[in-house]
């Protein structure tokens, strides 16, 4: 279904590609952020959901702008950075109109990205409100177990982790992780040196948000 819709909303706009429902973009976006930080992070999530959840993701993530048609050939964009976002009025239409036609954006903030973003959703869907997705929801177990919600990974400001969403009727659209830092734990070993157990941990809710994206 999610193909589905992708693939019609491409047909609407005129657009002749082919989505792929085995790949996944990086978003690279506006206003100075570094987008492109945690280099390792995707490549090395992909390698586990090809390994774990029986996904044939393609090893390399593409890159893809807010703006662009191609976004709509990913049925998950992932979204990170410390900084500042800024996306325009067309960069806006296009990604809601992403998310409304079955894709999901996944934004994690690397500590720093927080002040900033929720300025961005807001102008995405200004008639909706950020909300804390409870930790029954099935993107906490899609294929791992986390009954108590998002993992903490990295502390940084001794604050409980977060995921907050934008919902379109049961839909999760949108998901926003905060004071978790997963991104930073989907990198390699030697990145960051942290402790095989929690690595592990960030790679299994990143599978989740992976097997969410793609079958919903």
């Amino acid at each position: 279904m999610k193909k589905l819709r992708l693939l019609i909303y491409i047909i609407l706009i005129g657009f002749s590609g082919i989505v792929n429902a085995q790949e996944i973009a990086v978003l690279k976006y506006n206003g100075g952020g570094d987008w492109y930080s945690n280099p390792t992070a995707l490549p090395n999530l992909i390698k586990f959901c090809n390994s774990n959840i029986n996904t044939r993701i393609d090893e390399k993530p593409e890159t893809v702008e807010p703006g662009s048609t191609d976004i709509f050939q990913f049925p998950l964009v992932h979204m990170t950075g410390h900084g500042n976002v800024v996306f325009n009025d067309a960069e806006v239409e296009n990604l809601r109109n992403y998310l409304l036609s079955g894709g999901f954006l996944h934004i994690d903030d690397n500590y720093g990205m927080n002040k900033y973003i929720r300025t961005e959703i807001k102008k995405l869907f200004p008639e909706k409100e950020l909300t804390e997705v409870p930790a029954n929801h099935e993107i906490f177990s899609a294929a791992f177990d986390f009954p108590n919600g998002l993992p903490k990974i990295h502390e940084h400001d001794a604050l409980p982790p977060q995921a907050f969403g934008i919902f379109e009727e049961d839909r999760l659209v949108l998901l926003f992780t905060f004071e978790s830092d997963l991104g930073d734990g989907w990198e390699s070993p030697e990145v960051h040196n942290d402790p095989e157990e929690v690595r592990l941990k960030a790679l299994k809710m990143g599978a989740n948000i992976v097997k969410y994206a793609f079958e919903n």
